[in-house]
């Protein structure tokens, strides 16, 4: 009885550590095809379109698959499963990796190559940054800075306040940034425009908001007040940028330092002077004693902050697509598996009449490729009607919602394909290579 037990114990633990072979061997496959570049891609199917077309196997194998597929309506149920399940798969797949590049798209376009940041040293956001006001007029006095109209260097000392406002979505509240900035900040910014209102007026609790957030928070419309930091404010105009400003409300920097005890600023956005402007500030920087500060260009600045969330986005999305995709893949299995033993005789006849084993293999692939293919234009289709453009909000790097809208690029699309067709290879080879060694006699007689 004991040797019995034992025996059974470790024929479960065989079958279980083969069917994690199995799950690991088709992760590794599908990894494998999804990491081959385009051209790789684009070379294997020229060299298939090449075998098909101008090889005597090649014939034979198109016509196999011409008979499979000519028999799929009668096959329709089990086909769909195939192309819903690797659709399923796509559409996942592409709106997370869309989500994912469009907050990364909305940082990256925010600020540019002509303006800086200067934060205190060591610090990776505003929030964690002090900057004192005895260190702005050091600050506006050294090189590389450009200078304004009436020969003012273009320097804009400015707060970062984390607020709460109720969503329009659920009423629950959510973090909002409020700048304060000074006034030469529409100056550094000229991509930021009133579009509704006016500007506020400096030394007045009024306040501009971003048309992002104006879409996202309740009581954000132009003309209404809003309690802050126990004090009313004034919506006096909307503004829009395209980037990650859209999703801020700015005031007045001495206006907001005054309302929430904040004797410092955080950081200090300026105009540099040309291509030679950021070098000639980061050495004057480095060369006074008096400002142990940090500077970056705006757009370093902000495509940095967008690493972090991208990259755990892109690897939750990937890790989804995988379990989702393995579970596709079974799914084509069992489907292929079934089409192969239904259609033993006629396999069987052909491999009778002279049909080699390699053409039977292509031609069963190519069955669940054509399906597969299917699959992954609906559900990169689907991805793109409903996710493209779709806006939504997330936390920053400020511990305040960035609105940004989801980014379905033609890359995403491809990659979504290149899934698609990893899931069709994989779950077509195993039944093409049974089709291909089951012995015609066998075959004829089971059928």
């Amino acid at each position: 009885m004991k040797t019995s037990a034992n025996t059974h114990g470790s024929s479960r633990t065989r079958r279980w550590l083969g069917n994690l072979g199995i799950v690991l061997g088709v992760a590794v496959m599908l990894a494998a095809w999804v990491m081959l570049p385009w051209q790789a891609v684009l070379g294997l199917v020229v060299a298939l379109a090449a075998w098909l077309g101008l090889t005597r196997r090649g014939r034979q194998a198109l016509a196999v698959a011409a008979v499979g597929i000519a028999g799929l309506p009668q096959r329709w149920g089990a086909s769909m499963v195939i192309v819903i399940g690797i659709a399923g798969v796509v559409a996942v797949l592409v709106a997370m990796l869309a989500m994912g590049k469009g907050f990364e798209a909305t940082l990256n376009q925010t600020g540019g190559e002509d303006s800086a940041i200067i934060l205190r040293g060591g610090s990776q956001a505003e929030t964690n940054s002090v900057i004192s006001r005895e260190q702005v007029p050091l600050i506006s006095s050294l090189a590389g800075i450009a200078e304004g109209a009436e020969g003012r260097p273009l320097v804009s000392p400015e707060l970062s306040q984390v607020v709460n406002l109720p969503t329009k979505a659920d009423g629950n509240d959510a973090n909002v940034q409020l700048r304060g900035v000074g006034p030469r900040a529409w100056e550094l910014r000229p991509e930021v425009k009133i579009i509704e209102g006016r500007k506020f007026e400096p030394g007045l609790r009024e306040l501009v908001v971003g048309k992002g957030a104006q879409a996202q928070f309740a009581g954000l419309e132009v003309g209404k007040q809003i309690e802050l930091g126990n004090q009313l404010w004034s919506v006096v105009g909307k503004f829009a940028s395209g980037d990650a400003h859209d999703s801020e409300l700015w005031a007045d920097a001495e206006v907001v330092g005054s309302s929430y005890n904040r004797s410092a600023y955080q950081s200090v956005t300026v105009k540099l002077a040309g291509k030679a402007g950021f070098d000639q500030l980061k050495a004057a920087l480095a060369a006074d004693p008096r400002l142990k500060l940090d500077v970056l260009t705006t757009h370093d600045y902000y495509a940095k902050q967008s690493e972090g969330l991208t990259k755990l986005i892109t690897i939750l999305g990937t890790v989804i697509g995988t379990i989702m995709a393995i579970g596709a893949v079974f799914g084509a299995l069992n489907t292929m598996y079934a089409a192969v033993a239904g259609r033993a005789r006629e396999i069987a006849t052909m491999r009778a009449l002279g049909f080699r084993g390699l053409p039977v293999v292509v031609a069963v692939m190519l069955e669940t490729m054509l399906l597969a293919l299917l699959g992954g234009i609906l559900g990169a289709g689907l991805a793109w009607l409903v996710f493209n453009g779709y806006t939504v909000s997330t936390l920053g790097s400020n511990f305040s919602q960035v609105v940004f809208q989801f980014k379905v690029s033609p890359e995403l699309l491809w990659q979504g394909l290149k899934w698609a067709l990893g899931i069709g290879l994989v779950g077509g080879l195993f039944p093409a290579l049974r089709a291909a060694r089951l012995p015609v006699t066998t075959a004829l007689r089971a059928a």
